[in-house]
């Protein structure tokens, strides 16, 4: 299992051509505390860098790009349930949805943990 950050400040953990996708524990800081989450449907085709899903908190409300692109498997219906997941456990339990890959390729533009680490150092 690998995982993968993007600029935008979201994760995707890959298992074969299986994809989870959430926030960092960087971005759900930055946000404070989550109010809503607006997930994508099973079916629904993503594209690397377009809007997947929507995040609202007492701050603001922030789109969720497409690390990669594919097709929804699986929106986590505890999320929509308890929002505050994404803030108690991000990369874990607070995952937002899950895909199938379309493009394995993709995955080389993204960060692994050390240079996803030093990029938020930098900001």
């Amino acid at each position: 299992m690998t995982v993968y950050y993007t600029k935008e400040h979201e994760w995707v953990r890959v298992e074969g051509d299986q994809a989870t996708v959430g926030i960092t524990d960087f971005a759900q800081g930055q946000l404070g505390d989550i109010v809503f989450v607006d997930l994508p449907r099973a079916g629904r085709q993503v594209t690397t860098g377009a809007e997947a899903a929507v995040v609202e908190s007492v701050k603001a409300a922030s789109d969720v790009y497409a690390p990669v692109s594919g097709e929804v498997t699986e929106a986590n219906s505890a999320l929509a349930d308890d929002p505050a997941l994404a803030n108690t456990d991000p990369e874990g339990e607070g995952w937002f949805f899950r895909l199938r890959l379309s493009d394995p390729s993709e995955l080389d533009g993204l960060m692994d943990a050390d240079s996803y680490k030093s990029f938020c150092d930098s900001q």
